[in-house]
């Protein structure tokens, strides 16, 4: 009888499938522009029913998911370090709409590999989560991160990864987030969404700022929000492991196991920097003064206590 061959983990996949991995266009699904696998397998994201006890953290790209979903997991896991290197942070938390070329598994397979309940992230704007999360009353974990800083580290990310659409020069990538032409839509749509939502959904709407400023602080919101308790100590512990120099170097949480072909990490580390006010070093004055413009345009029908600095 022959051997039972060892299931591929996601990194063998992704390398597996590294050569036919490439910049996939953007195709609009209900007006969001989404990768176009995402988008000619929308039915069956939308489709996607949740346990009651799933868990969804939400976020626009690049404002703190990774970050949240190693909190979520060391919390969860009574802040043992070794259970969260388990695996890398895109297996222990399926990233819900992926999808990729074979051998590598979308977000709905992993998920469905699953016992509830399971940790889900998501980048989609509240209108394109599946209602099932709303019926089954899951909770939803959301984090926004102010416009400047989130367009930074976007702009940085889109330049590495090399399955979205080339970011093209500063000046210009400044007016496709304006105008919400990247990957998962407008930015302020999609803060504004969650915002407007928070209360009659139950979901726990934090800022990334208030998570550089009081780590600690909001580690216990987040705790209090799942219904646990955990000691001084082991939330102490938390914050460390959750610090971004640490986490900058825990393999898991890093994403050094995608392929270069994939994540070219020499043009600029999936953990960059990490920091509030980095914006200040890539707006000239004029570019700052025209956001601004738009910015108070845009966000003028809600109050959204964003900060730029801390």
């Amino acid at each position: 009888m022959d051997k039972e061959e060892k299931p591929m983990s996601y990194g063998e996949a992704i390398k597996k499938a590294a050569n036919v991995l490439q910049r996939f266009p953007l195709v609009e699904v209900r007006g969001i522009p989404l990768m176009n696998l995402i988008a000619e397998n929308w039915s069956s994201v939308w489709d996607f029913c949740p346990d009651p006890s799933d868990l969804l953290i939400s976020t626009y790209p690049k404002a703190g998911t990774t970050w949240t979903q190693e909190i979520v997991d060391l919390l969860l896991n009574n802040g043992d370090a070794e259970i969260c290197r388990r695996a890398p942070t895109s297996e222990r938390i399926p990233f819900l709409e992926i999808f990729s070329p074979p051998p590598i598994p979308s977000g709905l397979e992993l998920i469905k590999k699953m016992k509830p309940p399971r940790f889900i992230k998501t980048h989609l704007p509240i209108q394109l989560v599946p209602e099932g999360f709303w019926e089954k009353k899951c909770k939803v974990i959301y984090v926004a991160r102010n416009a400047k800083d989130n367009l930074v580290s976007y702009y940085h990310f889109d330049r590495m990864n090399q399955t979205q659409p080339e970011p093209g020069p500063w000046e210009e990538y400044i007016q496709k987030f304006i105008k919400g032409k990247l990957a998962w839509g407008s930015w302020y749509d999609h803060v504004k969404g969650y915002w407007r939502e928070r209360e009659k959904r139950n979901i726990l709407y934090l800022f990334y700022e208030d998570m550089k400023e009081d780590p600690r602080r909001e580690i216990v919101r987040i705790m209090q929000y799942l219904d646990l308790s955990l000691p001084d100590d082991i939330i102490d512990k938390i914050v460390e492991l959750t610090s971004f120099n640490v986490m900058k170097d825990n393999p898991m949480a890093n994403y050094t196991f995608i392929p270069k072909i994939v994540f070219d990490q020499s043009i600029s580390a999936f953990m960059r920097k990490g920091e509030v006010g980095d914006w200040t070093n890539y707006f000239t004055p004029a570019q700052s003064q025209m956001f601004d413009e738009d910015y108070t345009r845009q966000m003028a029908d809600v109050d959204i206590p964003f900060r730029t600095s801390i």
